[in-house]
């Protein structure tokens, strides 16, 4: 038997951190992952960093990106972990008069917050990503942005973690928790019994299942993402590439539970884009997000979809076949907003996650601010907005009890 002073269920860049962090505090700490480290969404996305900086008054989403992405910088250029980091910065094309309208506003208003980012002529763009299309009429700047490897970065925390004393336990997937009497929890895994004085669940689009083993209802699904690369390539894309079609939809409209989908009832709504070359020259996009349970083969249609809206922005695309796909879980709250912190009446119960669609660019200050909070016992004013009070539940066959 395992007995360990904290145990987080979950080996994905938010549970790694955490990890990471906690160990950092002199805290004993097991993490449990059922497959490998990495295996999931975290080393299964496009690698993309999300910032405008942390402005005047940082929100919880510039906490979660201009973190970060701080956190990124140190991993690599202090403790020489070489996770492909670097500030690539981030393009974010317009294709409309309305599109460029919301970008418009939208950089006034990163800019009233004292962050970052510019509206950019196409002339301005081709500048600086030769590739871009003339057909378009700019792009959204954001300087700040970053790009790293999903896999290696997952990985490097976890290594981090066990030099700071951490155990990372893969292939120990968890089959059933209980209660202790003494506010501990037990947990029956695939490779043995782990006893845990404190629990975190970290298990991204498997929060859900695993709460349920705790008869906890943890409002998270799994959305379905897919993305698709091309050959090794010689340089040609320098920056994180987006558009802004999805943005402007969202805005007008985020849909139902969960906001922010490609797709509803089995209906597209929108088209959503994301992707960056590789250190090994693969050019990857994504951008469908699609809720369809745990589903994880990739839908041609949706994958052509995707790559005529990536050659809309980079045309050179048109000359460089798919060369492979796949498909990942990312976990969706269904109000939109993560969950991090304590779990309400639960002793020593913890949740980092709900990061949907981003999760690799804020898991990192995510994992720090559930760690901290765990460690000194006081959550960060800033995670007032991720609260877990606000929609964690019990199912309803406990409270018939």
């Amino acid at each position: 038997m395992i007995e360990s002073e904290i145990v987080i269920i979950g080996g994905g860049i938010a549970g790694a951190s955490a990890a990471f962090h906690l160990a950092a505090h002199g805290r004993r700490v097991v993490v449990l992952e059922r497959g490998d480290v990495a295996s999931a969404a975290s080393g299964q996305n496009m690698g993309g960093i999300d910032s405008y900086g942390w402005g005047h008054a940082p929100d919880l989403q510039a906490h979660l990106t201009a973190g970060s992405i701080e956190i990124f910088e140190a991993v690599q250029s202090d403790l020489g972990e070489d996770i492909e980091f670097r500030r690539s910065g981030g393009i974010q094309a317009i294709r409309t008069s309305e599109e460029h309208e919301y970008e418009r506003e939208r950089v006034e208003t990163v800019r009233k917050r004292g962050q970052v980012a510019e509206l950019l002529t196409t002339r301005e763009v081709r500048a600086i990503e030769p590739g871009f299309s003339p057909a378009l009429l700019g792009a959204l700047y954001a300087p700040l942005r970053g790009q790293a490897d999903p896999v290696k970065a997952t990985q490097a925390f976890a290594r981090l973690a066990e030099r700071r004393g951490a155990r990372v336990l893969t292939h120990h997937e968890v089959s059933a928790v209980a209660a202790r009497a003494d506010g501990g929890y037990v947990l029956r895994t695939s490779g043995g019994a782990v006893v845990a004085g404190a629990l975190v669940i970290a298990a991204g689009a498997w929060c859900g299942p695993v709460g349920a083993m705790l008869e906890l209802d943890i409002p998270i699904v799994p959305v379905r993402g897919q993305m698709w690369a091309t050959a090794p390539l010689t340089p040609r894309s320098f920056h994180t590439v987006s558009a802004a079609e999805s943005p402007l939809a969202w805005s007008r409209d985020r849909g139902g539970a969960p906001p922010d989908l490609t797709h509803r009832d089995g209906r597209r709504v929108t088209r959503h884009l994301y992707g960056r070359q590789r250190r090994n020259g693969e050019i990857i996009f994504g951008g469908d997000r699609e809720q369809l349970g745990y589903v994880t083969t990739p839908d041609p249609k949706g994958i052509e979809v995707n790559r005529d809206h990536a050659i809309s922005v980079l045309p050179l695309l048109a000359e460089a076949p798919i060369a492979r796909t796949w498909a990942g879980l990312m976990p969706f709250p269904l109000d939109g907003k993560p969950l991090i912190g304590r779990i309400p009446g639960r002793e020593n119960l913890w949740i980092v996650s709900g990061l949907a669609s981003s999760g690799f660019g804020r898991g990192p200050m995510a994992g720090k601010l559930l760690a901290d909070y765990l460690h000194t016992g006081t959550p960060a004013p800033v995670l007032a907005e991720a609260d877990p009070t606000r929609c964690v539940r019990e199912l309803a066959s406990r409270g018939g009890r």
